[in-house]
């Protein structure tokens, strides 16, 4: 199967890396501090909420690049609400908060 550049791929990839770097620095950054005080869990759900309807539409219209980065831009939501819950419960108990 080759690979032809069209429009569709070139926007397919850009959603896929902005994706990844939409939410993985504070990933990082909460790992890396065990912190995630700053962070709105709002704005995480509403980013998870919004990634799984683009995976729906995706789906829906048989378009594998806004499965595939939506799918990404889920797991990393995912990973920052349960940072943000582990992180935001450890800084009470320590009375960092």
């Amino acid at each position: 199967m080759s690979y032809i550049f069209t429009l569709e791929n070139l926007s397919g990839s850009v959603a896929l890396v902005t994706s990844i770097i939409g939410l993985f620095p504070q990933v990082y950054k909460s790992y890396r501090t065990k912190s995630t005080v700053d962070i709105s869990m709002i704005m995480l759900i509403n980013y998870l909420v919004c990634s799984l309807a683009w995976i729906v539409h995706g789906m829906c219209t048989n378009s594998a690049f806004v499965v595939y980065s939506n799918v990404v831009g889920t797991v990393l939501s995912c990973i920052s609400i349960f940072q943000k819950v582990i992180y935001d419960k450890n800084s009470k108990k320590s009375g960092r908060i």
